[in-house]
């Protein structure tokens, strides 16, 4: 059994500012420039955390529907492992589904199913073609971490950490289009695939922050459950047009049991329990891991690294 039961408390890092010498202590100043500490204390805390190299590990059982006090004889798998970790978000493994259709980007999206899977068919046709005028066409695992999804899962990322991709946002127009008019909260967006036979061994994907979404494109014997996913200790089966919603630093695993590829358009979105302060300021980390210029000392620098910063998060195409 791969599934790490142990669980772990947050040490006290609450109150105690980071070196201002060192780069995070220089993210944490950059962070309390733009935001008062009363309005992001949470996301502080977790960029704290994470310098002190500290993995929450927590069985969450309780939060599910129906609640599981307690794991009897070590065999459920609803325990989530997050080393980028922000305090007091809900961990659940399945988000309702009558919560997700109802969700403004979650029914817009669901309305461009046809369109988008009909853009991503024709331009699959000419596999050639995407390979030569793409930027990093189906990549697989790019870090250690993600090693668990296996060779037979594949990526084609339109939008990553906020910034959008304009070379493959340019190749499929009306998905990225369909994405940005969505509005939905999304930090990263992109195509993934899965081999034939193949399956996903049991992992999470390390941060508690970004829920994960699909939208399942073309699913081999659609309604046979032959493509699976569980998350906790729910297995769903991904079914075409049908927009779902979970928590991926909860255990998950998958399993594409039949004699076709699956792919799905996978988004990862901003925890709903986020303030919109909170969410800026993860943003902000994440473009000054981009752009490390954004905390060089020269007003002229940091001017020219802050309009790079926002040219990259727009939405590069005209509607």
């Amino acid at each position: 059994d791969i599934i790490d039961r142990t669980t772990t408390t947050p040490p006290s890092a609450k109150t105690i500012p980071l070196w201002p010498n060192t780069f995070a202590g220089q993210v944490e100043e950059a962070l309390l420039a733009k935001y008062p500490a009363s309005k992001i204390e949470r996301v502080l805390q977790s960029w704290r955390l994470a310098e002190l190299d500290y993995e929450h590990k927590e069985f969450v059982g309780s939060q599910q529907s129906p609640p599981l006090s307690e794991d009897v004889g070590g065999t459920s798998r609803c325990y989530q492992h997050a080393p980028s970790y922000v305090p007091g978000l809900s961990a659940v493994a399945w988000w309702d589904d009558d919560l997700v259709t109802n969700l403004p980007w979650a029914k817009s999206l669901a309305k461009s199913y046809k369109a988008i899977r009909e853009e991503f068919t024709e331009v699959m046709s000419n596999p050639d073609k995407l390979a030569s005028d793409g930027n990093n066409i189906w990549a697989g695992a790019l870090t250690t971490d993600a090693e668990s999804y296996g060779e037979g899962w594949k990526t084609l990322v339109l939008l990553n950490r906020g910034q959008w991709d304009e070379t493959n946002a340019s190749l499929f127009p009306a998905t990225s289009k369909a994405i940005h008019k969505s509005g939905v909260p999304a930090a990263e967006a992109f195509f993934a695939s899965m081999k034939p036979q193949s399956s996903i061994a049991p992992h999470t994907d390390f941060t508690n922050f970004v829920l994960t979404s699909h939208l399942p494109l073309v699913v081999p014997e659609n309604g046979k459950n032959k493509c699976r996913l569980s998350v906790g200790d729910e297995t769903r089966e991904w079914l075409e047009g049908k927009v779902i919603l979970f928590d991926t630093s909860i255990y998950h695993d998958a399993i594409n049991d039949s004699e076709e590829i699956r792919y799905i358009l996978m988004l990862r979105v901003w925890h709903p329990d986020l303030t919109e302060e909170e969410r800026g300021a993860l943003q902000l980390i994440y473009d000054i891991l981009e752009i490390p210029e954004l905390l060089d000392k020269d007003p002229k620098v940091v001017d020219k690294a802050e309009d790079m910063a926002r040219r990259m998060r727009e939405f590069p195409l005209k509607d």
